[in-house]
């Protein structure tokens, strides 16, 4: 798979040559360089963003034979995401935030799930609290709520802990594990952090777009 860029200044490889397979329920940690391709790579992988060349295959399926509203309905049935910056809307509670996922994709006991995935990740006194009031670390909990609370095959987390000071981060990284395990998700995570990527049972280097080897 390959991505390339065209501006006035010439045509620009940012990703070149990727090829790799997810197995069920591994965790994989995408690690290197800022600027070497990284989290362009989780986007692409999400169907966020198209390749220049090449595929991804989701569940058997093609993402980039389907239109953008079939694949965002692929993304809204197999994939949870969770990023540096959160992501939460200001204007829902920590509840609405995470039954928001479950609303969209029809499911009648909405409230009652987000409810019992928040308590899991331990804010269960802060369902209808909003994100502003919230600290950086209780943020991060909803959004792996929200995540996790789809059930996903595919879970893709960007930088998760980088907006977090490290004790926070720890504690969400164990978090994160933890739900993975219970729910049998594939993990993959981008991270600048070693320890966090050897807590991850394969890591693929990205160097100048490429996958080294």
């Amino acid at each position: 798979m390959y991505k390339a860029v065209t501006d006035s200044s010439g045509t620009l490889d940012i990703l070149r040559d990727i090829d790799f397979t997810l197995k069920a329920r591994e965790t994989v940690a995408i690690v290197g360089a800022s600027g070497s391709g990284k989290s362009t790579l989780l986007s692409i992988v999400a169907g966020l963003d198209t390749p220049t060349r090449g595929t991804v295959r989701l569940a058997g399926q093609d993402l980039f034979a389907l239109d953008e509203d079939a694949r965002a309905q692929l993304r809204a049935q197999k994939v949870g995401f969770v990023f540096q910056s959160f992501q939460l809307l200001g204007n829902l509670t920590a509840l609405e935030n995470v039954m928001l996922p479950l609303e969209l994709a029809g499911e009648k006991n909405a409230r009652a799930a987000a409810q019992r995935m928040l308590t899991r990740v331990g804010l269960g006194e802060r369902l209808n609290h909003y994100p502003k009031v919230l600290s950086g670390g209780e943020q991060q909990r909803v959004a792996l709520a929200r995540a996790f609370v789809v059930k996903p095959a595919v879970l893709l987390a960007d930088e998760p802990t980088g907006s977090l000071d490290f004790a926070t981060g720890e504690k969400i990284m164990a978090l994160m594990f933890e739900l993975n395990q219970e729910q049998g998700t594939t993990l993959v995570l981008v991270t600048h952090d070693p320890a966090i990527a050897q807590r991850c049972q394969r890591r693929i280097t990205i160097e100048a777009g490429q996958v080294a080897r």
